[in-house]
């Protein structure tokens, strides 16, 4: 089992290591998310999200399904994640046979370890790297957020008009009216494509 923090996180993960292994979505590979279960008894690598684990514990207390674990993405530190932690530090007391593995590309390896205890091995997987150039763009007093964006989409354009651009916004209202502006601006040969948790899996895929 392995879990991500987000619905589109595990949809998209478990496609991928389905493709790589070249075995159909739902057979050998499979996950489950809420309202979409493509798993079957065939399932031996099953991606969802730390909420389903978490629910599972309510009729498994054991997760006597599960040989290994992988909590994803640790570092995003939700609630979910903070309970499962918790819940499987207490859990390998009883299956000392099941494997745990905690990853993230950020989060603090030691303390991690140190929670679960000192024979806990830390492995460091290095990762593909790629050249960063940081650019710092000052916001101005009165200027609202989506105002900010579009001058930094602008800022960026000016740079490279041909690359994409991910923009981290705290919400949904935030989101909304950042896409509405960009949209307004009709950039040549570009899709404003917002993403939040309350899209439907469709919209979320696109």
């Amino acid at each position: 089992g392995c879990t991500q923090p987000r619905r589109i996180a595990a949809v998209s993960v478990a496609k991928r290591v389905a493709d790589e292994l070249a075995v159909p979505l739902g057979g050998f590979v499979g996950y489950q998310v809420r309202f979409d279960d493509t798993t079957s008894d065939a399932t031996r690598i099953k991606f969802m999200t730390d909420g389903i684990l978490l629910a599972e514990t309510q009729g498994d207390r054991n997760l006597n399904r599960y040989d290994a674990l992988i909590l994803d993405e640790a570092h995003e530190r939700s609630l979910n994640i903070d309970f499962l932690l918790g819940y499987l530090k207490k859990l390998l007391e009883i299956r000392t046979e099941m494997k745990l593995v905690i990853s993230s590309a950020t989060l603090d390896a030691g303390a991690f370890a140190e929670f679960f205890g000192q024979e806990t091995p830390v492995i460091e997987a290095e990762g593909r790297m790629f050249p960063v150039a940081e650019f710092f763009l000052p916001g101005n007093d009165d200027e609202e957020i989506a105002a900010h964006v579009a001058r930094g989409v602008d800022y960026l354009s000016d740079i490279d008009s041909q690359g994409d651009v991910l923009i981290f916004l705290p919400g949904e209202r935030e989101i909304r009216e950042a896409t509405e502006l960009l949209e307004g601006r009709n950039y040549r040969n570009t899709e404003v494509l917002p993403l939040f948790a309350r899209l439907g899996m469709s919209e979320q895929q696109r």
